[in-house]
């Protein structure tokens, strides 16, 4: 059964076409290529300014953790899932420049039968501590409460979701525009351990965690916890991996606590890297849904990415892809792969750019280049093969 036939028949996809197709008529904005849809000052009412506002969240991460928690009694995971669903908000705002002050409210949907109120106080306390972490570093997020809501008729665990918004100058925008043939990438590690982090982290993220779990885990898990799976999958597709949640693996993290790592957020380097190189930034991405050919969405122009130096595969990866048997192609479509923030700009900024990542802890590398072409497309080169995607 090839890969794509397995997203579909678990109900997702790797790349969203309908959802693309949905929205195509929609207005782009301010600025078109602008990672996030910019707006006009709707509140201010000043042209110098403009408003920022983004929906994410933590998706099917939610399923693991609540497999975890069962399994362990561990609420502290909880807390983690609530990361992710800031993350996933706050690092598409960092790709247009957006530092805050931010403001976020959290949306949760549970099944009240299974998902006590213990574990919402775990997501709201979680929320709140994190945001006082941030700001230790400069980052400034608001949390405006929000709705939790009922619907076990809709939902069969949780889900949680969140809205952040700003207001900054457009002055400050980062938009792709500036991307031209001769800038570098920069491609920052989304594993090891930042500086402010207390644990080693996989670098998972918040993409690709329909796959991940069921290629990995044990299907004694769909048995015991047949709430976590639709019931309308074919039983060839659901948790049909080799591990259990608490086996150790080669990294600090057992294999549920690996699946689990909170979603890095880069906001303390972002902030200073654009303090000091705003001029020199041609385009952040965050790697996140479409891995490492999401800048295909974003290109100005006709440009070829080449990325030939990438970070190597964490093990989290390495095992997904053993697991799965998943061509090395569609990892990189659908996974980070262990770098999940690229920035664009040029050589002399990209080495300091590195420089200020490893002050955090963060591993980063030169990973690519940009060169002119005749249509849109990345390439990868890679100890798994050359990829091309457009």
């Amino acid at each position: 059964m090839s890969d794509h036939n397995r997203y579909n028949l678990r109900g997702v996809s790797a790349q969203k076409e309908d959802v693309h197709k949905a929205i195509s008529k929609l207005d782009k904005g301010l600025f078109p290529q602008a990672f996030c849809k910019v707006y006009p000052d709707y509140w201010g009412g000043d042209a110098n300014f403009c408003n920022l506002m983004h929906a994410d969240g933590a998706g099917t991460k939610s399923v693991v953790a609540y497999l975890y928690w069962k399994e362990t009694g561990d609420l502290s995971v909880w807390s983690g899932i609530a990361i992710d669903a800031i993350v996933m908000n706050i690092d598409d705002l960092l790709c247009v420049g957006a530092t805050g002050p931010f403001t976020y409210s959290s949306t949760i949907g549970r099944n009240k039968i299974l998902i006590p109120g213990e574990v919402i106080s775990e997501v709201i306390n979680g929320t709140q501590s994190y945001f006082e972490l941030l700001k230790n570093y400069g980052i400034e997020v608001h949390f405006l409460g929000g709705e939790t809501a009922d619907v076990g008729d809709v939902v069969r665990t949780i889900i949680v979701d969140g809205t952040m918004s700003c207001r900054m100058p457009r002055k400050k925008l980062v938009t792709t525009e500036k991307m031209q043939s001769g800038d570098v990438i920069v491609s920052l590690a989304s594993y090891g351990k930042a500086s402010y982090e207390t644990e080693y982290n996989s670098g998972m993220g918040s993409n690709g965690l329909t796959s991940a779990r069921h290629e990995l885990l044990h299907h004694t898990y769909a048995e015991k916890y047949p709430e976590c799976v639709d019931p309308n999958l074919p039983k060839n597709v659901v948790f049909n991996g080799k591990y259990k949640l608490t086996d150790q693996t080669t990294t600090p993290l057992n294999v549920g606590k690996m699946i689990l790592s909170p979603t890095r957020t880069y906001a303390p380097v972002v902030l200073k890297i654009l303090s000091k190189h705003f001029e020199k930034i041609h385009g952040i991405i965050h790697c996140s849904g479409g891995g490492q050919s999401k800048v295909l969405h974003y290109m100005p122009a006709p440009l070829r990415v080449v990325k030939n130096n990438l970070l190597k595969a964490p093990p989290l990866f390495e095992m997904i892809q053993e697991a799965a048997g998943t061509p090395w192609k569609e990892m990189y479509q659908v996974f980070n792969m262990g770098q999940r923030l690229e920035i664009y700009t040029d050589t002399q900024t990209a080495e300091d750019i590195v420089a200020i990542s490893e002050s955090f802890g963060i591993e980063a590398v030169i990973s690519g280049y940009v060169e002119k072409a005749e249509k849109k497309e990345v390439l990868i080169e890679s100890n798994h093969g050359l990829f091309t995607y457009n």
